[in-house]
């Protein structure tokens, strides 16, 4: 909204992020050692944060309109109508890193329905075996068959269609 708009932007919630932030063994980024639902709890509490900010910011625009009308300057009430039109909220996609899945393709699927519930539009999972996880950038990754990745693909996208999203 500092930019004037929020036309374009959304909040990308990394799991590197989370997880350095959220985990109750210290700061331990692409570890997997935060609780599972770190990322929903966090989901919506930038929900409850946003929704907040649209609240405070419509309440003063309908205090602006107030008083224009108490104080009968026409010019100033159409002014705060149009502003009160044209309000564009402080609410905007959020993008949720689910890790590797945390678990089995089912595991996955609880998981991202949680995360789509609380307000994810879409979810990043790497084809990492959960245990032996790294930081992209860092070296031994070991990553899944391509047939479990898919599982757990899968499992994501019955999530958000389970749900009535059909573009998720």
């Amino acid at each position: 909204r500092l930019r004037g708009t929020t036309k374009g932007a959304y909040v990308y919630l990394s799991g590197w992020m989370v997880a350095g932030l959220r985990n109750r063994f210290g700061h331990l980024p692409d570890q997997s050692m935060h609780e599972k639902t770190s990322v929903v709890d966090l989901i919506e509490e930038i929900y409850v944060s946003l929704r907040q900010a649209d609240e405070v910011a419509i309440n003063d625009l309908f205090k602006t309109l107030k008083t224009a009308r108490e104080a009968g300057d026409k010019a100033a009430e159409t002014a705060a109508i149009a502003a009160i039109d044209g309000f564009e909220t402080h609410v905007v996609p959020i993008i949720a890193d689910i890790d590797a899945g945390f678990g089995n393709p089912e595991a996955t699927y609880l998981l991202a329905k949680k995360m789509i519930e609380a307000g994810a539009c879409a979810i990043q999972i790497e084809n990492q075996v959960s245990d032996e996880k790294q930081c992209g950038h860092q070296d031994g990754k070991v990553t899944v068959p391509h047939e479990d990745f898919i599982a757990k693909l899968n499992a994501v996208r019955y999530a958000f269609l389970e749900l009535g999203i059909d573009n998720g």
